[in-house]
């Protein structure tokens, strides 16, 4: 267990060692630092999720950073609770074994009489220099994930992401070809048929939940870039318990949204923020859990009704 007090021990040059080393299990970090294009990345993540872009000031939370980690760190004594920091780097990735996307933060300390809003330039994000995607998520039923199943896609799915179909032809069909957010494409075919008629993902989709290991209450994300970009993104269903692992044992992955970390890595984060030093954080978004890093201007809002 790591233990996080205010009598912080200064950084050594063996800390300095360590700065190169991974923030998340070795084992899945040679397909991590794969960017993913910020509007694909933003949809998977969902509406909800806001990150932080570069140069924007923020406050970082140790408390919050520990309680997203895992309950082997313990926090209970020490006394900062926020410390004010400037974004120098964003990394938006996606998990090689989960496909969840986090982001990768670099995050640098800074003085509160240097924090106040007019010392920093407007920087202009992705989300706002590039076209909306048009999205579509759907929670799977049971027999969504069924692997010997289709999948059933609603209407709004098929008018607004995928391309048109024939519906001239008997059945009216067609074949997809959607890139997933590691840039895999995968084929499936669509087709209008059954009594009452409805939109199905056939062949493919079998192949599909098999690769991604997706079960009941997992979310898909169909995505539309432009005319002839689509891409299809995973949301997965949180499971309570500590140790629930999918896909084969220990080589699959928990749905607990923990675990995910280096422990040593998020002990050092919170003690170089404190001291004042450069660090980095890697922040997975999940449902219902509290941000560790938070926008500026949210957090003094906020403050203000105190």
């Amino acid at each position: 267990m790591f233990w996080l007090s205010s009598q912080f021990k200064p950084l050594s040059k063996e800390s300095d060692k360590k700065k190169n080393q991974p923030l998340i299990s070795p084992s899945v970090t040679a397909d991590f630092h794969r960017e993913v294009d910020p509007r694909i990345w933003r949809a998977c993540a969902g509406a909800s999720v806001q990150i932080s872009t570069l140069y924007s000031r923020v406050y970082y939370f140790p408390q919050g950073h520990i309680e997203h980690f895992s309950s082997l760190i313990s926090s209970s004594s020490f006394s900062t609770a926020l410390v004010p920091c400037v974004v120098s780097s964003v990394e938006l990735l996606a998990d090689p074994i989960t496909d969840k996307v986090f982001a990768h933060l670099s995050l640098q300390p800074i003085s509160s009489e240097h924090f106040a809003p007019s010392n920093f330039s407007r920087y202009k994000s992705d989300e706002e220099e590039n076209k909306v995607v048009t999205t579509f998520a759907k929670i799977l039923t049971a027999s969504d994930a069924n692997n010997g199943g289709g999948l059933s896609v609603p209407r709004y799915c098929t008018d607004s992401v995928f391309p048109p179909l024939d519906f001239h032809a008997d059945p009216p069909v067609q074949k997809l070809f959607i890139t997933d957010i590691h840039g895999v494409v995968w084929d499936f075919w669509h087709i209008y048929h059954g009594t009452p008629r409805r939109h199905l993902l056939t062949t493919g989709w079998s192949k599909f939940v098999n690769g991604k290991k997706l079960i009941a209450g997992d979310s898909v994300v169909f995505m539309r870039k432009s005319v002839d970009e689509m891409f299809i993104g995973v949301r997965r269903a949180l499971v309570s318990g500590g140790d629930e692992y999918y896909g084969g044992g220990k080589k699959g992955f928990r749905r607990t949204g923990k675990g995910k970390l280096n422990a040593e890595a998020v002990s050092e984060a919170v003690n170089k923020a404190v001291q004042g030093y450069p660090f980095e954080v890697v922040y997975y978004p999940t449902a219902g859990w509290s941000d560790f890093v938070v926008r500026a201007k949210d957090v003094e809002a906020s403050m203000a009704g105190y």
